[in-house]
């Protein structure tokens, strides 16, 4: 790969020739024989100016590195790619597009990202951005929805990356210092372990994003199904004995697992897979897939989706995790690669963020069928109430074990 003069090293960090001149001095980067710079002191000099605005001294680093305790060498493998900036800035993108610069600070603040001055140079990576957007404002999209799109993909793919470091710290670096490595000799061998498993994450982001991208389509084109099928006044046969469907939430899970700690989480998440396996499996039904801080199970018979969510709202403590709240629906339901879709699941998962801690609700429909051939369980009618994204209130009852005094 060829070098970078002085003058391009600057330019593609987005600095000047004084600063690359600075940390030449300092031993932070250093030129070749022949004075030129190698592409990757773009992100030491990037590093190195982002310590300094925190305070912390050139010479400082640059005594640092000189005794042997520092080093930059790690980033040249873990920034395997470059990310230089181009001789656009964003004022002059802004002109070129027609769009106004206090839409581009609103798209950055959407995206979590610090908000770039007028005169700032447009990264190269960023500037592979704007067609796409400029695509979407085509479409007829408002800035104001582009935005908001925007925000929700960016939220959780900064989730992703936080607790990507997160882990990377905890379960590769970590280790190495504990084992009595130096820090300087861990930031090498770890640099080494990066470029691959960076590639191995990126290919599997990518993997599942198309994998919830197939399903949730799906789910989508079933539900505008049985939607235009309601409408024509076409009613869906409903099996004699329907198979229930079946949303378990954890109550405060995310500041549960924040309060207690990374260690705490994992043995959290064990210990729900162990009781939920345990319970479904003894009621003859499956958990399908995991949400986060929840669980989908399927139940063929209603009876057992009942008496499991019972079991398990009144487990869960006792298991040490945080209360626990049920929502069961049962009606037909469309099966595809061992995951299942249609309206009876959608309505499930809502009666669910109906249920309070310690609750079991179910729709009238489990309660059709079940009332008479469980024992020792009681149906309290709540009422209809009104479901998000369902079109007709749905009549809800609570299901519970009556006390023995």
């Amino acid at each position: 790969m060829p070098g970078l003069t002085e003058a391009e090293l600057a330019a593609r960090a987005g600095t000047d020739g004084e600063q690359v001149r600075r940390l030449a001095g300092a031993g932070i980067v250093e030129p070749d024989a022949d004075g030129m710079f190698r592409v990757g002191d773009i992100q030491r000099v990037r590093v190195a100016e982002a310590c300094e605005r925190a305070g912390i001294a050139l010479d400082d680093m640059g005594r640092a590195v000189a005794s042997g305790h520092l080093s930059f060498s790690f980033l040249d493998l873990v920034f395997s790619r470059p990310l230089p900036h181009t001789e656009k800035t964003y004022r002059q993108m802004c002109a070129d597009l027609g769009w106004s610069f206090e839409f581009v600070e609103m798209i950055h603040e959407a995206m979590g990202l610090p908000r770039p001055m007028p005169e700032e140079r447009v990264r190269e990576d960023d500037l592979q951005m704007f067609p796409t957007a400029q695509f979407v404002l085509a479409t007829g999209i408002s800035e104001g929805n582009v935005a908001h799109v925007l925000r929700v993909y960016a939220e959780n793919l900064a989730r992703i990356a936080q607790a990507e470091a997160q882990f990377y710290h905890s379960y590769v670096e970590l280790p190495m210092l504990q084992s009595g490595m130096s820090e300087l000799d861990m930031l090498a061998m770890a640099s080494q372990m990066s470029p691959q498993l960076q590639e191995m994450v990126e290919g599997l982001i990518r993997w599942l994003y198309r994998r919830h991208q197939e399903h949730y389509v799906i789910e989508h084109v079933i539900e505008h199904v049985e939607a235009a099928l309601e409408e024509a006044g076409v009613s869906q046969p409903r099996p004699v004995r329907p198979p229930a469907m079946m949303f378990l939430d954890l109550v405060g899970y995310t500041r549960f697992t924040e309060e207690r700690g990374d260690e705490v989480a994992a043995e959290l998440a064990t210990s729900l897979a162990g009781l939920v396996q345990r319970e479904s499996r003894r009621y003859g039904g499956r958990p399908v897939k995991w949400l986060g801080d929840g669980v989908m199970f399927h139940f063929p018979e209603p009876e057992g989706s009942v008496l499991c969510a019972l079991d398990l709202v009144e487990r869960a403590p006792s298991a040490g995790m945080p209360p626990a709240h049920v929502g069961v629906n049962a009606g037909p339901v469309i099966s595809r690669d061992g995951d299942y879709f249609g309206r009876t699941v959608n309505v499930a998962a809502r009666i669910a963020g109906q249920a309070g801690p310690g609750e079991v609700l179910v729709s009238e429909d489990v309660v059709a069928v079940v009332e008479r051939r469980v024992h020792g369980v009681v149906f309290e009618e709540i009422g209809p109430v009104e479901l998000k994204n369902v079109s007709k209130p749905v009549l809800l009852h609570r299901a519970v074990r009556p006390r023995v005094d």
